[in-house]
């Protein structure tokens, strides 16, 4: 009997050594992993440096080593995007992602190329139709942040109103700087509209392109283009400090994105909104350790931390605008505020129809193909990740036209 309960013992003892050895090789394989970023500029663009700031805040939060991680910055959207993802294969890297829209060609490519490696890119529209196991397609409802950094603009110009530094019966005015007539920049320019809109039912918003997601000249100049149109505010879709720059030597009101300009911009920043990449980061990474599937086509919200905004610059915003931030904030949440609420603007002075199409499912011509309006708003960002939200909408006058 001795013998047997002896028995029992040891054949316990190597099986819970047997489960030992290969939960430790469960967590080896997890630990081996190997993540790479591409980054289209450096840490001097605040579009790059945000995602910078979230892809190192997710490796620490995860407990990867620096020999597990690679950033390579500075990759065009060319053909080098494509070279320098066959680099970080050759590293041993299962996972990488890259930050740029023009990029998703090249990552496209390299998942096929590599389909034991996960490629993730944002702001891409093709990995909802491609059907690509490896290849995976990011963004967020970025739109819902511009519209409350919108309300932070409109506040500050009820307060201008008010105190007289825009005089009566003048037309409250925006001045907005983008990289590309792109729907991504459409969208985004006219959320902030709208949000603007939201407290300050007269402003009006003028917006010009400098045709590049990183010119400091031209973001600079176009700033100043602005100020001499005599705009009250001004805000920017494009990745420099050249803008905002402009305000603070103006003393102008400018509302930035990507992150807090408070530092060089003290007496003109109000806020940022921004997309906060750290949760999805951690998401790909947890899924490639854990052999768990990664969402083909990811749009982060506000409830999942990815749609954020900066601190208030209390020192330059209005007063009551963190309290009607927070009051948006909550209905957006709730469903019963919505940002592109049809009958909140109209389009060449009519409302737009019941039936809306936007180019969803893209292809060279961008051929509108997808309606997109019901319950009275436009569901932007619901049917892919990238928006495609691309109206003119009246209140804005575009300066490229």
């Amino acid at each position: 009997m001795f013998k047997k309960i002896l028995a029992v013992v040891i054949a316990a003892a190597m099986l819970v050594s047997v489960c030992a050895v290969f939960a430790s090789c469960d967590n080896a394989s997890g630990s081996d992993i190997k993540v790479g970023f591409i980054f289209l500029h450096d840490e001097n663009s605040t579009y790059d440096l945000n995602f910078i700031n979230a892809a190192k805040a997710a490796v620490a939060a995860l407990g990867l080593s620096e020999d597990q991680v690679f950033y390579k910055t500075n990759v065009p959207e060319d053909a080098k995007c494509l070279d320098t993802a066959k680099e970080l294969v050759e590293e041993g890297c299962t996972l990488i992602f890259a930050d740029s829209f023009g990029h998703e060609q090249y990552m496209l490519e390299a998942a096929k190329l590599y389909p034991d490696v996960q490629f993730c890119h944002a702001t891409g529209t093709m990995a909802h139709t491609e059907n690509i196991p490896n290849f995976h397609n990011a963004f967020a409802s970025i739109y819902e942040g511009r519209f409350l950094a919108g309300i932070a603009a409109g506040m500050k110009l009820n307060e201008m109103i008010a105190d007289g530094t825009i005089p009566a019966g003048e037309t409250p005015l925006i001045g907005y700087v983008g990289a590309h007539p792109y729907a991504e920049v459409i969208s985004g320019y006219t959320s902030f509209y709208l949000g603007a809109k939201y407290v300050c039912a007269n402003v009006e918003m003028q917006v010009d392109f400098t045709d590049s997601w990183y010119d400091e000249a031209k973001e600079r100049e176009m700033a100043n283009k602005f100020i001499s149109n005599g705009v009250h505010l001004i805000s920017q879709h494009a990745d420099s400090m050249g803008a905002p720059s402009a305000c603070e030597e103006a003393g102008i009101p400018n509302v930035s994105y990507n992150g807090s300009t408070k530092a060089s911009c003290p007496n003109t920043y109000i806020v940022s909104s921004y997309i906060n990449w750290q949760p999805y980061f951690e998401l790909i990474i947890n899924a490639v350790k854990n052999g768990t599937e990664i969402p083909t086509d990811y749009c982060g919200t506000i409830a999942t931390g990815s749609v954020a905004l900066t601190e208030i610059n209390e020192a330059v915003a209005a007063e009551g605008t963190v309290a009607a931030i927070e009051d948006a904030k909550a209905k957006l949440q709730a469903g019963t505020l919505h940002v592109f609420d049809v009958s909140t603007f109209t389009v060449n002075g009519a409302a737009i129809s019941d039936t809306q199409l936007a180019d969803v499912d893209t292809d060279p011509a961008y051929t509108p193909d997808t309606d997109v309006v019901d319950g009275g708003y436009y569901h932007e960002s619901e049917f892919r990740s990238a928006p495609y939200f691309d109206l003119s909408i009246d209140g804005i006058t575009r300066l490229d036209k």
